[in-house]
């Protein structure tokens, strides 16, 4: 496996969003997965939770853009970290941090960890501090 291939990872949960499904979203995710999610503070520990959280977050129609993107491999863990942007039916875009932990199960990658958070607010540093 090579970082390109990593790389296509996101385009695999990407599209998986896309079916508005998030049984075919939970699919990608190992079944002692952790999710520490964009626009909740609940930190989710099964597939149960996952699903709970892309259940209420497919209602909006999330399509994800990759900005920057970093692949880091040790063996049968791969680590993709940057910063997306997703769009919604409803709103405008959100750009949110992101890190996708994937494990190698033997027959494919499956997200042992992921974590997604808004970029912070820009906030003017006191120069007298």
């Amino acid at each position: 496996m090579n970082g390109s291939q990593i790389k296509s990872l996101f385009d695999d949960w990407n599209n998986a969003l896309k079916t508005l499904e998030p049984k075919n979203v939970v699919a990608l995710y190992d079944t002692e997965a952790i999710l520490l999610p964009t626009v909740s503070n609940k930190v989710r520990h099964s597939h149960e939770e996952i699903e709970d959280y892309f259940t209420d977050f497919l209602q909006r129609h999330p399509a994800g853009t990759i900005n920057e993107s970093n692949v880091r491999l040790f063996g049968e863990l791969a680590i993709h970290s940057g910063v997306y942007t997703f769009t919604f039916k409803d709103s405008g875009p959100v750009q949110a941090r992101f890190t996708f932990v994937y494990k190698w199960n033997g027959s494919k990658w499956m997200i042992v960890e992921h974590h997604s958070s808004q970029m912070p607010e820009h906030v003017e540093l006191d120069k007298t501090a």
